[in-house]
C-alpha cells in the first residue's frame, strides 16, 4: 500500500445544515429546550442551532443566559426576530445570519429523530435541481392517543402529515413549514418567507407561508424539484386544546383565508392546484372508509365522515371570504430579498409586495404558525439543472 488516503468521493460530503426553530411564549420554554436538543443529537451534526425569538425581550434574555456556553462554542445562538412580528419574518431573519449550505426548520414544540438531517442530506444527494426536501411530521396527542373522530386525512389541521401524501420519497408541489429544509441559495432566488401570509402568535390560525414560497420558487427556477421524504421524521406535539373539534373547525376556516391570500400573490390555478386532487380523490376516498368503519360499528367512524365534510366545507368558506375580502385591496404581504443584518438598501421586488432588503420583511403583516394544507404530489419528472443553484 502506498499510505495515501484516497479522496472522498463528492457523494460522500455531508452538505452543512444550519436549523432554525422560531419561538415565542416562555409557556414553551420545556418544548424548546426538547426541539434545540434533538437538533444536537442529529448524526451527521449540525452546523448550527439558530433559536429566533418573536418579540419577546423575557424569554431572548432567558433564552441567551441558557444557551451561553453553546453559543461561545458556535453550536446555539439565540436571536431576536430582526423584522415584523409572526413567524415568517422570525424564519427570514434566520436564514439571514444562516451559514450552512442548507437551512432546516423546526417547530419549537417538535423534535426531530436523530436521522432527520441525514435524510435531508440524502434527499439533495449532490443534485442541484433539488432546492427544498421536507419530511414527515407525526402527532404527540396531549390524551395520549388521537381523538376517535378525528380524519388523518385532516391532520394538517394539527401541523402533521396527513393521509394523502405520498410515501417514500416524491416529489411535491411544496414541503410543509414545521418539517422542512431548502437550500441557501433558494432564498437568493426567490426571496424569504412572505409576511402578512400566516398568523402572529395565537391569533387566528391561519399558515400556508411555506406554499405560497414553494410556488414562487418554482416560478422563478421552472426546473427546481421539491421533495418529500417520510424517513426525515419529527414528533410534534399536540395540545389538548387543538384536540377539540371547535380548533378543528378554526383551523380549517382559517386554511382557506390563508388559501385565499396565497391564490392572491401566485394565482388561483397553482394555488389551489394540489387541492383539487386532495378534495376530490383523496377526501372521497376518507368519507367511504370512516362510513364503513361505522357501519362495522368501530370507534369514531361516522364521526371521521362528518368531520371531512365538515372539515371541507368550512375550509372552502373561508376562501370565498377571503377572495371577497380581497377584491379591490392593497396588498398586505410582502417577501423582499434576504439580506444579512446591515445590509443596505431597500433591496428588490418581492411577490406581493415591495421587499425591505433587512431581513428579508416588507408590508407589515402577522407570520404563520402552522404548515399549509395538503399539497399533492408529482412522483418521477426530470428537470435541467436549476441556474445558479449549488450542489
Amino acid at each position: 500500500m502506498s499510505g495515501r488516503h484516497a479522496r472522498p468521493s463528492p457523494r460522500s460530503r455531508h452538505r452543512s445544515f444550519s436549523v432554525v426553530i422560531c419561538v415565542y411564549t416562555e409557556e414553551r420554554r420545556d418544548d424548546i429546550r426538547a426541539a434545540v436538543d434533538s437538533v444536537r443529537r442529529q448524526s451527521p451534526p449540525a452546523l448550527e442551532t439558530l433559536v429566533v425569538v418573536d418579540h419577546n425581550p423575557a424569554l431572548l434574555a432567558r433564552l441567551a443566559r441558557e444557551y451561553a456556553a453553546e453559543a461561545a462554542r458556535g453550536e446555539v445562538r439565540v436571536l431576536a426576530n430582526a423584522g415584523v412580528r409572526g413567524l415568517s419574518a422570525g424564519r427570514n431573519t434566520g436564514i439571514a445570519v444562516a451559514r450552512g449550505e442548507c437551512v432546516a426548520f423546526l417547530d419549537d414544540d417538535a423534535v426531530a429523530e436523530p436521522d432527520w438531517l441525514r435524510r435531508f442530506d440524502e434527499a439533495y444527494a449532490d443534485d442541484p435541481r433539488v432546492l427544498a426536501v421536507g419530511g414527515r411530521t407525526l402527532p404527540v396527542w396531549a390524551s395520549g392517543g388521537r381523538p376517535a373522530w378525528f380524519p388523518q386525512e385532516f391532520d394538517w389541521i394539527v401541523g402533521c402529515a396527513y393521509r394523502g401524501l405520498p410515501a417514500g420519497r416524491a416529489r411535491v408541489r411544496n414541503v410543509l413549514g414545521g418539517n422542512a429544509s431548502f437550500r441557501r441559495t433558494a432564498f437568493d432566488t426567490a426571496g424569504g418567507f412572505a409576511t402578512g401570509i400566516g398568523r402572529d402568535g395565537d391569533r387566528r390560525p391561519l399558515g400556508c407561508e411555506e406554499t405560497e414560497l414553494c410556488i414562487r420558487l418554482t416560478e422563478a427556477v421552472p426546473d427546481a424539484v421539491l421533495l418529500i421524504d417520510d424517513r426525515a421524521v419529527v414528533h410534534h406535539r399536540v395540545p389538548a386544546a387543538r384536540e377539540l373539534f371547535g380548533y378543528f373547525r378554526s383551523r380549517a376556516y382559517a386554511e382557506g383565508l390563508s388559501k385565499a391570500l396565497v391564490a392572491r400573490s401566485v394565482g388561483a390555478d397553482k394555488a389551489l392546484a394540489s387541492e383539487r386532487r386532495y378534495t376530490t380523490r383523496v377526501l372521497p376516498v376518507g368519507i367511504l372508509r370512516a362510513l364503513g368503519d361505522g357501519v362495522r360499528g368501530r370507534p369514531g367512524g361516522f364521526g371521521r365522515a362528518g368531520a371531512i365534510v365538515v372539515g371541507v366545507t368550512t375550509t372552502a368558506a373561508g376562501y370565498l371570504m377571503g377572495r371577497l375580502r380581497a377584491r379591490g385591496a392593497a396588498a398586505a404581504f410582502s417577501s423582499g430579498p434576504i439580506e444579512p443584518p446591515g445590509a443596505r438598501g431597500t433591496g428588490g421586488q418581492g411577490t406581493g409586495g415591495q421587499g425591505t432588503g433587512a431581513q428579508g420583511t416588507g408590508a407589515q403583516g402577522p407570520g404563520a404558525r402552522e404548515p399549509g394544507a395538503p399539497g399533492p404530489v408529482e412522483r418521477g419528472g426530470s428537470a435541467r439543472a436549476p441556474r445558479g443553484a449549488a450542489a
